[in-house]
């Protein structure tokens, strides 16, 4: 029996963004063997959409397949990823998904804009990067940054203290011995009580420690944040930043009273701000042995 050809899906529009995203795609694909599938979504409601006739629809689809053709060429040629198309229909975010869960891929790669534009640049972390992460059972790596390394040589793990996070400390594992990287966990405290300032130095303690375990090289920080004056999400940004990381990996939360997927505003703000690349992990709802992690 052939082993199952692993897929990275790359929403693509021909901006500068997804270019980038589309770069480090094919950089990831190398690493795990897999094949790149490039996504065209031609968003059929809005004003241009609505205004377009049966024809120039066409006529759209023709050029848009044209130019993922000669860009299949291209990667092929430059990085020699195998790459494949789809075009669809409909809004992104849920394209993205429902392309990512139907060819089974193992991580979205996507591109956003730069800078704050205004509301547009609102926009469309709302409609698109953020609505894609909360809609995906599939990992996402948001792009936002201009230049990025073609490896991993800083990955950057925030934890917390609440609930499990075998699953992110696994992957964490699982990059970083695939790129060769040094994993810098941080933990940012907000507290001055004794006993959780203890359980979190104990806590990053044995993340650290299996993380050495299995090989991988690793250091372990705490941040004092004081209320009020800089947010959670920043902190982690900023020392991100600061340790030159090449990825920053968070989990995003499930809330099942309601019907859509629901991130954190630490997380929302993480993948809004950081030009590093933020792989976000859905958990899974089975229970996992070092239980008392969570990331943020």
């Amino acid at each position: 029996m052939s082993q199952k050809q692993n897929r990275i899906v790359v929403p693509v529009d021909f901006g500068d963004q997804s270019m980038i995203a589309l770069e480090q795609a094919a950089n990831l694909a190398k690493m795990i063997n897999a094949s790149v599938t490039m996504l065209y979504v031609l968003e059929s409601s809005g004003f241009l959409g609505r205004i377009l006739s049966s024809q120039q629809n066409d006529d759209v689809r023709s050029e848009v397949d044209a130019k993922m053709t000669e860009l299949i060429g291209k990667m092929e040629q430059e990085h020699g990823v195998s790459c494949d198309k789809v075009i669809a229909h409909g809004s992104v975010y849920e394209k993205v998904a429902e392309v990512a869960e139907m060819i089974d891929a193992q991580f979205i790669v996507m591109g956003t804009n730069g800078r704050d534009i205004g509301g547009l640049r609102r926009r469309f972390i709302g409609s698109n990067a953020l609505r894609v992460v909360r809609e995906s059972h599939v990992p996402v790596i948001t792009i936002k940054g201009k230049h990025h390394r073609s490896g991993l040589k800083n990955i950057v793990l925030p934890l917390d203290l609440t609930t499990e996070t075998r699953e992110k400390v696994n992957k964490a594992v699982e990059f970083a011995k695939l790129y060769n990287a040094d994993v810098r966990i941080v933990s940012v405290l907000f507290s001055t009580d004794e006993f959780i300032v203890n359980r979190l130095t104990r806590q990053l303690s044995q993340v650290k420690a299996f993380m050495e375990k299995t090989g991988v090289r690793s250091t372990a920080e705490i941040i004092k944040g004081i209320k009020g004056e800089e947010s959670l999400g920043q902190i982690i940004v900023d020392y991100a930043n600061k340790v030159e990381g090449d990825l920053l990996m968070i989990m995003t939360q499930q809330e099942t009273d309601v019907t859509d997927l629901f991130i954190g505003s630490a997380a929302q703000e993480i993948i809004n701000k950081s030009d590093i690349p933020v792989l976000s992990i859905i958990p899974s709802p089975k229970n996992d042995e070092l239980t008392d992690f969570r990331p943020y």
